[in-house]
């Protein structure tokens, strides 16, 4: 089997999300460098634009993304974002990218990204990944066994979620529609946030004794 390169896989996910109209709003201008104070710059999509005439090539610029990431937590997998945050060049661009990293067992647990569609791609490993359908469609469940070079989409703003089922580490790249997606994980927002949600709410909604509520708030 041949090997995938990492230079095919970003070319690759870079060529689909060209391709995606659902994105960010289109720029009118070449680049606008995102900065973080507003001196002689004009505010675009959350962020300053740097003035373009003093843009260098540092500002469309992230390396290190081949390199494994440690998985020491309890879901067993680490996502790590190129996103306008750290790589300001794609401020006002509509896309961007993560890496994540698998653990024997480990998964990116569900979760939505409440602007951006996600297109997947395995380099290393074995996936089960899918996603919900929304309320109005049944909450319908799609899901799809992935190995080396597969790729899946995930629809913007839906719950979806990877898990490793293979008997090694794995590894998949994704690229997302919007230069800054956010990320909601549903564990962690439902039993995690603060201030706590009363817990007779939840009880309610998930059909569970109170006391199985607050159980699982303190775990998070």
């Amino acid at each position: 089997m041949k090997t995938i390169s990492f230079l095919s896989i970003i070319s690759f996910l870079a060529l689909t999300l060209s391709l995606v109209i659902a994105s960010d709003p289109s720029p009118l201008q070449d680049f606008c460098i995102g900065v973080n104070t507003p001196a002689n710059g004009v505010f675009v999509n959350g962020k300053f634009c740097k003035d373009p005439k003093l843009a260098t090539a540092d500002d469309f610029f992230f390396s290190g993304l081949h390199n494994a990431r440690a998985v020491n937590n309890a879901v067993g997998s680490n996502v790590t974002g190129v996103n306008v945050n750290n790589l300001p060049g794609l401020n006002t661009l509509g896309i961007s990218l993560v890496r994540i990293d698998y653990g024997v067992n480990g998964q990116n647990p569900p979760h939505t990204h409440p602007r951006a569609t996600e297109i997947l791609v395995v380099q290393q490993g074995t996936l089960f990944v899918g996603f919900v359908s929304s309320n109005g469609d049944g909450n319908r469940l799609f899901t799809k066994t992935l190995n080396k070079g597969d790729v899946f989409v995930f629809p913007e703003g839906l719950i979806h979620f990877q898990a490793n089922v293979g008997r090694s580490p794995a590894v998949a790249f994704a690229a997302l529609s919007s230069q800054n997606p956010g990320v909601v994980t549903i564990a962690n927002t439902v039993f995690g946030s603060n201030p706590p949600i009363n817990p007779n709410v939840l009880a309610r909604a998930f059909q569970l004794d109170p006391k199985v509520v607050i159980d699982l708030q303190n775990k998070f």
